[in-house]
């Protein structure tokens, strides 16, 4: 069928309505900020719809994205993605410093601190016959899967102190009955305690009716940390017994901060570095006039949340700064393995 000058006009006027109907929808869309945030079930995706929540009364429309963790969260911020800030493990500033490559310092240079958040402790299960963090050189050490939170701070850990233990990569449920059983001599957790997973120890410890089974929690231990080294970066935590009623006495660690970061955007220097900037600020902003409804209605977290501490290595951000003042169970004899009988505690 043949289409006349008056049908192709129409379908040509038709057709530019469309282009200028969906460009139109396109940049609605990107008036929202994407946030990087963590796993669907973790605690950083729900601070980030919290403050999705309160930067609306800004006008500012937050999509708090998961994620695969803090390196993935780098990668995106410096990505072509809508990811303009993210929530990554404080230590991932120089873990990035320390990396060879031109392109990663460069982006570590450019990284700022919007915010700090909340405190994870480092938990170091391991053999009691290791009583320093230098003993684990060369010994098997569980740090989790590779590129997770976990791995970054062992991995930062183990450059600053100067050894390099066995790595493995086992689950955390695996890792801690490894290390139970001597098949591991440590295994790493980051976490806010207390951790679920360290849980059934306590459960194993008050085995009285089986001394066999207690014996294997009296030859581990929290690995204390009190290297100075490692407190340039890190904030100082402590473990005891009202963490993990196993333990018998108070034991130092490090704790890594959770912060929110962006890029440097202070220079101004074309369009879209003064309307980041101006986010930002609008960010801070929002967060700081609501920091009281963010206690009492969001994450839990938000109660350990001081806004204005300083966190080791990281510049403050100047762009959300401006304009702002600091304000505010019984065991089985029935011939069970070992392993049979931990298995049931770490399902």
């Amino acid at each position: 069928m043949k289409c006349n000058k008056s049908s192709q006009a129409s379908l040509w006027l038709l057709l530019f309505l469309l282009i200028l109907l969906f460009g139109q929808s396109a940049n609605v869309i990107a008036k929202s900020i994407g946030m990087v945030t963590g796993s669907v079930n973790g605690t950083y995706i729900q601070i980030g719809r919290d403050i999705a929540r309160v930067a609306i009364k800004e006008g500012l429309e937050i999509e708090a994205k998961r994620s695969e963790g803090s390196l993935d969260n780098i990668d995106r911020i410096t990505s072509k993605e809508n990811a303009a800030f993210g929530i990554v493990q404080s230590d991932v500033l120089g873990f990035l410093k320390n990396d060879p490559s031109p392109k990663v310092q460069k982006v570590a240079k450019r990284l700022r601190m919007i915010f700090p958040f909340y405190n994870e402790e480092v938990h170091i299960l391991a053999r009691k016959e290791i009583t320093e963090f230098s003993d684990l050189h060369g010994k098997r050490v569980a740090v989790g899967r590779q590129r997770s939170g976990t791995w970054l701070t062992a991995n930062n850990l183990f450059r600053i102190v100067g050894i390099k233990p066995i790595q493995q990569h086992d689950t955390p449920s695996e890792a801690i009955q490894k290390v139970l059983l001597g098949e591991l001599d440590a295994m790493f957790y980051v976490a806010g305690k207390p951790v679920k997973a360290f849980l059934p120890l306590a459960e194993i410890a008050n085995a009285q009716d089986d001394p066999t089974i207690k014996a294997f929690v009296d030859k581990v231990h929290f690995l204390p940390l009190t290297d100075e080294r490692i407190f340039v970066e890190y904030d100082i935590g402590t473990l005891s017994s009202n963490d993990y009623p196993w333990m018998d006495h108070p034991v130092q660690t490090a704790a890594v901060r959770a912060v929110l970061v962006g890029f440097d955007f202070s220079k101004r220097t074309n369009n879209y570095y003064k309307t980041r900037c101006a986010q930002f600020a609008r960010l801070a902003r929002a967060v700081r006039n609501n920091i009281d409804e963010l206690r009492a209605t969001g994450h839990k977290k938000w109660m350990e949340i001081d806004l204005d501490r300083d966190v080791g290595i990281w510049k403050h951000d100047t762009c959300s700064m401006q304009n702002m003042g600091k304000n505010s169970g019984r065991y089985s004899k029935s011939g069970d393995s070992i392993r049979d009988i931990l298995d049931k505690h770490f399902q």
